[in-house]
C-alpha cells in the first residue's frame, strides 16, 4: 500500500463524478475528458512515451493544464475546439505567456511555460494517434514549440549549519524529520511512505520501495540520521509494518513556517526545500554524478546540472587532467621503464658487493681519506666541490647497498 499524502486519487475520483468544466466549450469538455480517461488506463499512448496507466498525480496535472490552455484559446483567440488549433496559434499562445501578455491570476508572469508546452505536445500526439487509427493523418504542429522554462524554479536554500540551527528550536518529532529529509534528499511522498521494515543494517541504510517512488526504487546510505532514526523508532515503540512519520505533509509544513522565519528569515519554508538544499549539500561531495542521480532518484542529468549552476560551480579541469589516452599511456610506460632500470642497477650493485665484501671496507677507507683531504683543501673552493661530489656518490651507493641487504 502507498500513502497518498496530497489526496491525488481522491481529487481525480471526485472529478470523475462531475467532469464538466463550465469555463470551456462543450466540445473541449468532451475532448479533454476523452484524453484523461485514455491516460487513466494507458490507452493511445505515443510510441515515444512510456506505456501504461498514468498516476493520479499525473492525471490531475494533465487535466488541469489542458483545460486551462483550452480556456486561454477560447478567451484570447476565440478557438472553441482545441483540436482545430493551428501551429501559429499555439506559438502565439505560448509566446504571450512567456512575455507577460497573458498573466497569471496574481498578475505575475508564467515561469513554467515549458511545462504547458510539454503537456500540449503529449496531448497532440494522442490526438494524432487516435485519428491515425481511423485512417486520418493529422500533421504534427508541435515540432518547433519551445519546451524550455522561463527561469529556474526558486526554493528556500539553507546550509547544513543553518539546518543545525533550525533543529535546535524544533520539537522532537520535527528534529528527526528535518535531519532525515536533509540526509536522504527524499521526495515528500517517498518519505511519508517509509516503514520501519524499510531500514537495513541497524538503520545504516533505507530502502525506497519502487511503488512509493516517482521514478525508481533505490537503497541509500544514511550518513547523518542513522542514530536519530534508530532512537526515534525505539522511543515511539514502532513495529516493522508501521510508518515512521505519521503527520501529514500539511501538518509538517505548518510546523516548518515559524522555524524558517526565525532562522532563515523566510516565511515559505517547506518540506520540498529540504530535498533541494540536500541536493546542494551532496552535489560537491559525491565522487561521480551517477551516484548523485541514484541517491535522488533522477533519471536525467538536468537536475544535477541545475544544482551545479545554482552553486556557481566552475570548470576545474587542469593540464594534468588532460594527460589522457596515448599521452598518459606513454608516460606510464616511461615511468615503468625507469623503475626497471633502477631496480636492475641496484641488483647489479648488490651482486658485485656479494662477490667481494671487502670492497665496502675499502670504500670506507677511501671516504675517510677524502674527508681528511677535504679539510686540508677547504681554501680551494673548486677542489672542495669536487671532493664533496665524490663523497656524496660513494655515500649514496653505500646506503643503497645497506638497504638492499636488509
Amino acid at each position: 500500500m502507498r500513502l497518498d499524502p496530497y489526496k491525488h486519487q481522491q481529487l481525480h475520483e471526485g472529478w470523475k463524478k462531475n467532469p464538466y468544466n463550465p469555463n470551456v466549450s462543450k466540445v473541449n469538455n468532451e475532448i479533454v475528458q476523452q484524453y484523461v480517461f485514455d491516460m487513466e488506463v494507458g490507452r493511445n499512448i505515443s510510441r515515444h512515451s512510456p506505456k501504461g496507466a498514468r498516476s493520479f498525480t499525473r492525471l490531475n496535472h494533465l487535466r488541469q493544464k489542458i483545460f486551462f490552455m483550452a480556456e486561454l484559446l477560447e478567451k484570447y483567440q476565440e478557438i472553441n475546439n482545441i483540436t482545430k488549433v493551428s501551429e501559429d496559434s499555439m506559438h502565439k499562445l505560448f509566446n504571450d505567456m512567456r512575455t507577460g501578455k497573458i498573466r497569471r491570476l496574481d498578475g505575475g508572469v508564467y515561469t513554467g511555460t515549458g511545462d504547458y508546452v510539454k503537456i500540449f505536445k503529449a496531448f497532440w500526439h494522442w490526438w494524432q494517434l487516435i485519428n491515425h487509427k481511423k485512417g486520418i493523418e493529422i500533421p504534427d504542429i508541435t515540432v518547433e514549440l519551445d519546451t524550455s522554462i522561463n527561469r529556474e524554479p526558486e526554493f528556500v536554500y539553507f546550509t547544513d549549519d543553518q539546518l543545525n540551527e533550525m533543529i535546535k528550536i524544533a520539537d522532537p518529532d520535527m528534529k528527526v524529520v528535518m535531519l532525515f529529509l536533509f540526509d536522504t534528499g527524499m521526495r515528500v511522498t517517498e518519505m511519508l511512505n517509509v516503514k520501519v521494515s524499510d531500514f537495513i543494517g541497524d538503520f545504516k541504510e533505507v530502502n525506497i520501495r519502487q511503488e512509493t517512488s516517482k521514478t525508481f526504487g533505490r537503497r541509500i546510505k544514511l550518513m547523518m540520521s542513522s542514530d536519530a532514526i534508530r532512537c526515534y523508532v525505539k522511543t515511539m515503540g514502532l513495529k516493522d509494518n508501521n510508518y515512521v512519520f505519521n503527520l501529514t505533509a500539511d501538518e509538517l509544513n505548518l510546523k516548518l513556517k515559524p522555524i524558517g522565519k526565525q532562522i532563515l528569515g523566510k516565511e515559505n519554508l517547506s518540506l520540498y526545500d529540504f530535498r533541494h538544499s540536500s541536493a546542494c549539500y551532496w552535489y560537491p561531495r559525491y565522487p561521480n554524478t551517477q551516484g548523485l542521480l541514484y541517491r535522488f532518484g533522477w533519471k536525467k542529468l538536468d537536475m544535477a546540472h541545475y544544482y551545479a549552476r545554482f552553486l556557481g560551480m566552475e570548470d576545474t579541469i587542469t593540464e594534468e587532467s588532460m594527460l589522457l589516452g596515448v599521452t598518459k599511456t606513454e608516460l606510464e610506460k616511461e615511468l615503468n621503464k625507469l623503475k626497471l632500470e633502477k631496480d636492475a642497477q641496484q641488483r647489479e650493485l648488490l651482486s658485485l658487493a656479494s662477490e667481494n665484501k671487502d670492497i665496502w671496507n675499502w670504500l670506507g677507507k677511501i671516504a675517510a681519506m677524502n674527508n681528511i683531504t677535504l679539510k686540508a683543501a677547504t681554501k680551494d673552493k673548486k677542489l672542495e666541490s669536487q671532493i664533496k661530489k665524490q663523497l656524496k656518490d660513494m655515500k649514496g651507493n653505500y646506503e643503497i647497498f645497506n638497504s638492499l641487504k636488509k
